[in-house]
């Protein structure tokens, strides 16, 4: 019995340390610039925001919940008439995306710096100044990395990858964003 009695103190002694070790995460919010191909004339460039928590699985290891919205304008292809020359006119429309997006990231600190690499899936929304919206498939892959300035405070510099396929064509799209970062 007393066998028994110091097995479960030394597992349970063990547990706390080994939850110890592993941060519970990280809230991030910040500003964010985002590059994307929306219409097949030229890119746009967008600003806005993007937030992500971060929960710790492992202490290399944590899942990602990721959210961002960019707002600005692009050029569109309009009707075209046909006549003695076909000609098609273009048109500019506001335009705003959000990305919902999930999934695991790696990261490692080393000193006041804590580089990450992720992978995130999920979905995207844009809407074209309320004419037209559409909803598809996302995925991020990118990358950042944080740098701590006091201990539950760091400043975050990240870049991802972001494709997107509204109205049945691929988007291409940079994002890079900067903020604040809180520690738990």
């Amino acid at each position: 019995m007393r066998k028994s009695g110091l097995i479960v103190f030394a597992l349970l002694l063990l547990a706390g340390m080994a939850g110890a070790q592993v941060p519970s995460g990280n809230v991030f919010f910040g500003y964010s610039y985002y590059n994307t191909d929306l219409s097949s004339i030229d890119r746009a460039n967008t600003n806005g925001w993007e937030a992500s928590v971060e929960g710790k699985i492992l202490p290399f290891i944590g899942f990602v919940a990721d959210f961002d919205a960019h707002y600005g304008s692009q050029n569109f292809q309009g009707a075209c008439i046909a006549g003695f020359a076909t000609t098609c006119g273009t048109f500019n429309s506001d335009v705003t995306e959000h990305n919902y997006l999930f999934g695991p990231r790696v990261s490692f600190s080393a000193g006041k710096f804590r580089p990450f690499a992720e992978a995130l899936f999920g979905a995207g929304h844009v809407d074209v100044n309320g004419v037209t919206s559409d909803t598809s498939f996302a995925t991020a892959v990118g990358g950042g990395i944080d740098y701590k300035i006091i201990k539950p405070i760091a400043w975050r510099v990240q870049g991802d990858y972001v494709q997107t396929r509204f109205f049945d064509t691929t988007q291409n799209n940079v994002r890079i964003s900067t903020g604040i970062v809180l520690r738990f």
